[in-house]
């Protein structure tokens, strides 16, 4: 069972998981990094290119809060290109005596979740602003499906500064970004039933074969696979 809530107290969305099957979860790429406590590790997921495949065993549990696009590089300390496609122990960012004792209370605390989610804004109190400014204005122009060209410029930096950028603050520069942005949006609209040919009209694609292109290309399945 996963459940999830958007976070009060920072950009962020706070998340579990217990796992009731043995089997495979797909997480598709959404440009975010995650902070995943698995009940023994420290774990960060990096932002995906494609879709990543987790082998699961019943009763496994998860908590972990799931930074905006952007946001991770301030929480973790690290650009967000040094983590792209990867899951690696947070030891490996911060360093194990660190890690060591925060994974010790959150093994003790009631609310693991919760745990990561004050450790999370606390760290990301003393975010720059202007980074702020720049992811946020970035996700929000490649959202309402404007091109690089025009993101640039309301960034004031060309494209090829804008590309530099974003591989730090994203993990990937604009346009795979936009094409990850897109399929999620895709995807809401298609899971609350609308007609495929209608979502690729409406989002952006060139028709539904495009669509059915960039779903195979970043989700790893058809369309009719994710939806069923």
């Amino acid at each position: 069972m996963y459940v999830e809530r958007r976070s009060r107290l920072a950009p962020l969305i706070v998340w579990t998981r217990t796992v009731e099957a043995d089997g495979s979860a797909r997480v598709l790429p959404d440009g975010c990094i995650d902070l995943i406590w698995s009940g023994d590790e420290l774990v960060v997921a990096g932002p995906d290119t494609s879709a990543h495949v987790v082998e699961d065993r019943v009763g496994a549990r998860y908590a972990a809060v799931r930074c905006a696009p952007g946001v991770g590089p301030a929480l973790l300390g690290t650009p967000a290109d040094a983590l792209r496609d990867r899951r690696i122990p947070l030891a490996d960012v911060w360093g194990e005596r660190d890690v060591r004792i925060l994974s010790e209370r959150a093994a003790a605390a009631p609310d693991p979740a919760a745990f990561l989610e004050e450790l999370a804004a606390a760290r990301l109190r003393d975010r720059d602003p202007e980074a702020a400014r720049f992811a946020g204005t970035v996700v929000d122009g490649l959202r309402a499906g404007a091109d690089v060209a025009t993101v640039a410029a309301g960034v004031r930096l060309s494209e090829r500064q804008l590309h530099r950028r974003s591989l730090a603050a994203f993990g990937y520069g604009p346009k795979t970004l936009a094409r990850v942005l897109r399929l999620e949006r895709a995807l809401d609209l298609a899971r609350g039933g609308m007609p495929p040919a209608r979502v690729a009209a409406g989002t952006g694609y060139a028709d539904q074969a495009h669509f059915a292109r960039d779903v195979k290309a970043l989700a790893g399945v058809p369309l009719r696979t994710l939806l069923g």
